[in-house]
């Protein structure tokens, strides 16, 4: 039988090359980091654009019409799935009043 008595902070003493460093140099060492921000950013913006039509009381099947989309786009844009450009985003804030900005930093 093997002997499993060792406990988690052996499992924390050094051996996990990752252990100490932030999600943003663990996502740099994957090379998925400009990504993994890129997916961040599109969906705290959907989020944002779905708060708006809520307060605003604009139901999907509205944004929908107002888009010249389906309601099914609507949703992949709300829920960022797929590839949602930032054409698409910066529409879609304009027709609930709001503005997308994008800067160079």
């Amino acid at each position: 039988m093997k002997d499993e008595s060792h406990n988690h902070h052996d499992d924390m003493s050094g051996k996990n090359p990752h252990w100490g460093s932030t999600l943003d140099d663990f996502l740099r060492e994957e090379g998925i980091y400009e990504a993994a921000k890129a997916a961040a950013v599109t969906r705290v913006i959907a989020w944002q654009i779905a708060e708006e039509m809520r307060k605003q009381g604009i139901t999907k099947t509205e944004m929908a019409a107002r888009m010249h989309t389906s309601r099914a786009q609507v949703d992949r844009i709300l829920k960022a799935k797929g590839n949602v450009t930032v054409e698409t985003l910066q529409r879609a804030a304009a027709l609930v009043g709001r503005e997308l900005r994008l800067e160079l930093v």
